[in-house]
């Protein structure tokens, strides 16, 4: 009876290590399949990508290599604020080949407006900035600035060219345009005073939707930043004079000392941001600059500060001018002596509009690009007063660079010059669609 029950939990052991093998094995199958199954949509989703990215952006390696030539001739021939001349020129004869008309009715000295789509429906404005800063290139490009202590060190070089093959795309597309787009490639960014000028001319005249971008070396290209709200800083700046009373060094007595008063009043405008702004706001003063003595021996009669107030709200703008004024008048009395302050009133921050963000998300997106939702930038951009008049949007362009803005090395890959170009177009298109309902 023993040998039979033992015989028979044998059995049954064996059955059930048969049973149970059968059953790994059909949990591995399911676990092959399904790894498979992930596999095959994994790819399905890449070849997706491809193809949603092929739709829009067509690999057209001739537009690119035009677009990189563009660039380059104007990385070698830099102008400055005011003085694009030659620039301006260059950017009508790209035009010319492409059949644009010019609207010279928008009188600018240097720069120009262009148009392509119809004379009927709502117009939309593109606009890039074309001048370059007073900077000595070190970057040992085989097509470096040739014009001494001249270089194109933030990139619009590249936006000239973005803009300029974004007007190719569109004028491919003149004939399904709903209405009109106006090209405004703007002089004297720099130093902020471009836009104004563009408006003064008129050129912003019954334009409903503006937009922009700016190249952004920290994000890769192929990434597109787009934030709604506050992107980038009011820059304004300020002149400070603190009167003395000369005397010599040995009898400081005798006099009033500008030195001390002026470096008290540097460290009492820190307090400013710390105690007067909330910590939900962001504000920025830099004291960049302290002029003052001429002699080792000799306490002067003035000493003069420079520098900059950086802030993202109009509220806090105001609220840091009047601040300021109050200290620095304040710490000057305390001494004995007054002191003056110069305001130089920069461009206001950069506030774009939201629903133009929403669809800037939604274009770049199906443009295969990548989006994200940039950190607002302390610096300054004068497209912030086309947005006081009209909607707008601006945004960053990832262009993998080597270093930031305004450095002597400064370089953008080339290779984002053609996504930029559909991307405008691709945005001008599309606010035409919001403006018709």
């Amino acid at each position: 009876m023993r040998s039979e029950l033992e015989q028979s939990g044998r059995k049954l052991e064996q059955q059930d290590e048969e049973q149970g093998s059968k059953q790994d094995e059909e949990q591995q199958s399911r676990q092959d399949a399904k790894q498979g199954h992930q596999k095959d949509s994994e790819k399905q989703t890449d070849e997706q990508a491809e193809q949603l990215q092929a739709q829009y952006v067509v690999h057209d390696e001739a537009f690119a290599e035009e677009l990189t030539a563009i660039r380059r001739y104007l990385h070698r021939n830099p102008e400055l604020s005011g003085e694009e001349k030659e620039t301006t020129a260059a950017i009508r004869g790209w035009l010319e080949k492409e059949g644009i008309r010019f609207a010279d009715e928008y009188k600018l000295r240097t720069g120009l407006v262009a148009e392509v789509g119809q004379t009927e429906g709502p117009i939309v404005a593109l606009r890039a900035d074309i001048d370059a800063l007073p900077i000595q290139e070190q970057t040992g490009l085989e097509f470096a600035s040739q014009i001494e202590g001249r270089m194109h060190a933030c990139g619009h070089d590249a936006h000239t060219a973005i803009l300029v093959g974004a007007a190719r795309l569109l004028k491919q597309r003149e004939a399904s345009l709903p209405g009109r787009v106006r090209l405004i490639f703007q002089p004297s960014e720099e130093k902020a005073t471009g836009a104004r000028q563009v408006i003064q001319s008129g050129a912003l005249n019954e334009v409903q939707a503006i937009f922009g971008l700016h190249n952004k070396p920290d994000l890769r290209v192929g990434t597109v930043g787009i934030r709604e709200g506050a992107l980038m800083a009011a820059a304004d700046g300020f002149v400070v004079k603190v009167e003395g009373v000369g005397t010599h060094a040995a009898v400081p007595e005798a006099g009033i000392d500008p030195i001390v008063v002026a470096s008290h009043i540097v460290t009492a405008l820190q307090a400013i941001v710390s105690r007067n702004v909330s910590a939900q706001e962001s504000a920025v003063i830099s004291v960049t600059k302290i002029h003052s003595g001429t002699a080792w021996n000799v306490i002067p009669e003035e000493a003069v500060l420079d520098g900059t107030v950086r802030t993202f709200d109009e509220k806090v703008r105001a609220l840091i001018r009047e601040r300021f004024n109050q200290v620095v008048s304040g710490v000057a009395a305390a001494y004995g002596t007054r002191a003056t302050v110069r305001w130089i009133q920069g461009p206001p921050a950069v506030v774009n509009d939201e629903l133009l963000a929403e669809d800037a998300v939604q274009a770049a997106q199906q443009l295969g690009l990548n989006t994200v939702r940039p950190l607002p930038s302390p610096a300054g951009e004068d497209f912030s007063f086309y947005q006081k008049e009209v909607p707008g949007l601006f945004l960053f362009l990832g262009t993998s660079g080597p270093h930031e803005w305004h450095h002597p090395a400064f370089d953008v890959n080339e290779q984002a010059l053609p996504l930029g170009a559909h991307l405008l177009a691709a945005l001008a298109e599309q606010a035409f669609y919001r403006l018709q309902g």
